[in-house]
């Protein structure tokens, strides 16, 4: 059971979850499951296999949900599905398809795709992240946790509404692991967007909005 405990006074909501069902298999990952997910950051927690990576491709819609309906302020899906998208960010570079793509070229793609990208804010961390020498080099030539930065630095600057971040600390350095959870940290009181990271347990050292416990 999908446990929800807020750590903040009420909050702005950012994404509204609606009777949301979907998930991999004849049993899914949700059923009828209606939360609002209040700005700032909000942890997705469980074990292995609970469905933390689906829950975001859930609500990311890149795992088509069967029933229910999500929404931000601007756009609702299955009715604005476009448009929902594009205040949704989400980003899987483990799969081998991407593996002859350049990390600039992979900015580029998402650059296009959000209206809000922010150029400076991705130099920055680009620079925080230890990423710019890498920035012309494919992705199959970098270590698993530079292949990680390329998607942690895309969804920071994406200026998305909803940003999900899958695991985004693992294989990172301590100096990475710091700067992200420093900009978690400022974005933490931003009044409407919010960050969904998913992991074992939440993150220390970062102000959070919500839990999600699977």
């Amino acid at each position: 059971m999908v446990q929800h405990t807020f750590q903040t006074a009420a909050n702005q909501t950012v994404l509204q979850i609606t009777d949301l069902t979907g998930g991999h298999g004849p049993s899914p990952l949700c059923h009828a499951l209606s939360l609002r997910i209040p700005c700032g950051i909000t942890a997705v927690t469980g074990d292995e296999g609970t469905g933390k990576t689906s829950l975001l491709r859930l609500l990311a819609t890149d795992l088509t949900p069967t029933h229910g309906q999500l929404a931000t302020a601007s756009a609702t899906w299955p009715e604005q599905a476009s448009a929902y998208r594009q205040d949704v960010f989400w980003c899987d570079l483990q799969s081998p398809k991407h593996d002859e793509t350049s990390v600039q070229a992979c900015w580029d793609a998402m650059r296009a795709h959000y209206p809000h990208w922010d150029d400076a804010l991705l130099q920055e961390l680009a620079e925080e992240l230890d990423m710019v020498q890498h920035s012309q080099k494919r992705l199959f030539m970098l270590s698993a946790g530079s292949r990680r930065k390329v998607m942690i630095a895309a969804g920071l600057a994406s200026g998305a509404t909803v940003t999900l971040l899958d695991q985004p600390f693992v294989a990172l350095d301590l100096a990475s692991i710091r700067a992200i959870k420093g900009f978690l940290n400022e974005a933490a009181h931003h009044p409407s967007r919010t960050w969904i990271v998913a992991d074992y347990e939440a993150p220390g050292d970062v102000t959070l909005a919500s839990v999600l416990a699977l």
